[in-house]
């Protein structure tokens, strides 16, 4: 079982910037992806960006040309820096490893953390 752990969501002005961090129970390179998602209000939770195993990293469209998602091993946490925020960026921001043995792909989440973007 892996346990994640977000913080550094809050308020901020939109133009404004955040950095969100989540602490894993394992390490990192064990993992076969971690990264970050959202939900916002009324909507589906989707991917904001992702590490794989193999070194690839995957950002959504909205959020790639202002957004990087980065990992301290020794600290087996994972960050995300969001900058030039917008009212569409609020969400709740949850972080995300998976873990896969062979066809079985196990899914695990942190509790989530809101952020919330004033225009």
């Amino acid at each position: 079982q892996v346990q994640l752990a977000e913080s550094g969501g809050g308020l901020v002005q939109a133009g404004g910037s955040l950095e969100l961090s989540c602490v894993v129970s394992e390490i990192p390179s064990n993992l076969d992806a971690i990264g970050w998602y959202r939900q916002p209000p009324g909507k589906s939770r989707e991917l904001v960006a992702e590490i794989w195993s193999a070194g690839s990293v995957l950002y959504a469209d909205s959020v790639k040309e202002r957004s990087t998602v980065s990992v301290d091993h020794a600290k087996k946490s994972v960050y995300l820096e969001m900058n030039t925020l917008k009212p569409e960026d609020t969400a709740v921001y949850y972080c995300h490893a998976l873990k896969e043995f062979g066809s079985i792909r196990n899914d695990y989440w942190g509790q989530g953390t809101q952020v919330t973007v004033s225009s």
